[in-house]
């Protein structure tokens, strides 16, 4: 039996002061399926060239998928790291709200890989993938 997922709420409350709570990502669902979140798109968000920063997308799908690595830790771990992270940035989008979908692609012992698609209006902007160690208390 699986146990509960920790509600949007736990990653509202922990995000505060830190760069997903400044960047405004909320948290929408946590679940079997992965993490679900939204980010309103704010001048913050842009570069100075007037188009979505990267970063700002990256953080947005990177975030989602460390929601999803803390909500399938396997029981004793003491948390994880992100050891390799990549983006194909498809499109854009200059206001609106961005949405993203992270899902588990492997949840094992040591490490685990997280897939994450960001769109806007319906549109895929972005396609992203990241593997993160878990961590473990020292002996």
């Amino acid at each position: 039996m699986t146990a509960p997922f920790l509600p949007p709420e736990h990653f509202h409350s922990i995000q505060q002061g830190t760069l997903p709570g400044m960047l405004g990502i909320e948290v929408t669902a946590v679940g079997e399926d992965g993490v679900h979140a939204t980010m309103a798109i704010k001048a913050v968000h842009m570069a100075p060239n007037g188009f979505l920063h990267a970063a700002s997308v990256v953080a947005l799908a990177d975030s989602c998928c460390g929601y999803g690595c803390i909500s399938r830790l396997p029981p004793g771990a003491s948390g994880f790291t992100t050891i390799e992270l990549k983006s194909n940035h498809l499109g854009t989008a200059l206001e609106g709200v961005l949405e993203c979908h992270a899902r588990p692609v492997h949840l094992g012992r040591t490490t685990q890989v997280w897939d994450a698609a960001v769109s806007a209006g319906g549109k895929t902007l972005a396609l992203f993938r990241c593997t993160q160690m878990v961590l473990w208390p020292k002996a």
